[in-house]
């Protein structure tokens, strides 16, 4: 694809008819990463082991974000999605939160959009949660993994980074 899909000819933004492309399960993964000082990596560990789960709370506030997506991002459809799922990978050494996303659809668009708002929402979850130990936190490399469906098939992003 050379043009951009959400823009006419003349340049206006309008939303992409997809009501003649075929019904296929879609699949999206995405990625995101927290990065912060050790001693909230420990903290968050901590707080797991207890009531105050704030990885619980980042979960459910990314599933969220994956069903509201069309809310947020003004030209995406709205979504039946069949499947949320946002998990976590603690990397105490590197003082790394990496949050991983994957959303599911039966339906005539992808869903990459959701899977990228869902790990974006999930790591600024994360973020306000901690800020007050340490408001220097960064939030990097937010980007799609993986999808799957539709016309293009199969695409990855270690395939796109091999080319």
């Amino acid at each position: 694809m050379t043009h951009l899909t959400h823009l006419t000819a003349d340049g206006a933004a309008h939303m992409v008819d997809v009501g003649d492309k075929a019904l296929t399960q879609r699949t999206a993964k995405a990625t995101s990463t927290l990065r912060t000082a050790n001693n909230v990596i420990a903290l968050l560990k901590q707080a797991a082991e207890k009531k105050g789960d704030v990885f619980a709370t980042a979960r459910i506030a990314g599933i969220m974000a994956a069903k509201r997506c069309s809310d947020l991002i003004p030209l995406c459809h709205p979504l039946a999605l069949t499947r949320v799922e946002v998990s976590f990978d603690v990397q105490e050494d590197d003082g790394a939160i990496v949050v991983y996303t994957e959303c599911k659809v039966n339906g005539n668009t992808g869903v990459e959009m959701e899977a990228l708002t869902a790990a974006s929402v999930a790591a600024l979850t994360l973020y306000d949660m901690c800020k007050a130990v340490d408001p220097a936190m960064v939030i990097e490399a937010t980007r799609l993994l993986e999808k799957q469906g539709g016309k293009r098939g199969h695409w990855t992003l270690a395939d796109h980074q091999e080319a």
